[in-house]
């Protein structure tokens, strides 16, 4: 699939949703719990269950990137999967640092 910006994915395998922040300029494959994401819209219906080795859980609000392949998610619904992307797991991203005031 290749994702575009502001898109919102489901996963099939648990209750995780993601928005599309950031988006590659190719075809990649995004996947929860070892299960392909699907568009929301198309309202997925959930078929199996996470594969146990990756049940890292996603955290509501929280944006998971990997700046290499420049792809950021947004997570707008928690759940147990594991967001990767070709098969390599995804970061929670930092918090950039604020500037001191003096």
């Amino acid at each position: 699939m290749k994702p575009r910006v502001g898109q919102t994915l489901a996963s099939t395998v648990d209750e995780t949703a993601v928005i599309v922040v950031r988006a590659p300029d190719r075809e990649v494959k995004i996947t929860c719990g070892g299960a392909e994401m699907s568009d929301a819209r198309e309202k997925p219906a959930r078929s199996g269950v996470p594969d146990p080795g990756q049940t890292d859980g996603t955290l509501l609000g929280k944006r998971y990137a990997d700046d290499e392949l420049g792809i950021e998610l947004l997570c707008t619904k928690p759940g147990q999967g594991t967001l990767a992307v070709d098969g390599s797991p995804l970061a929670v991203k930092a918090a950039k640092a604020l500037p001191a005031s003096d």
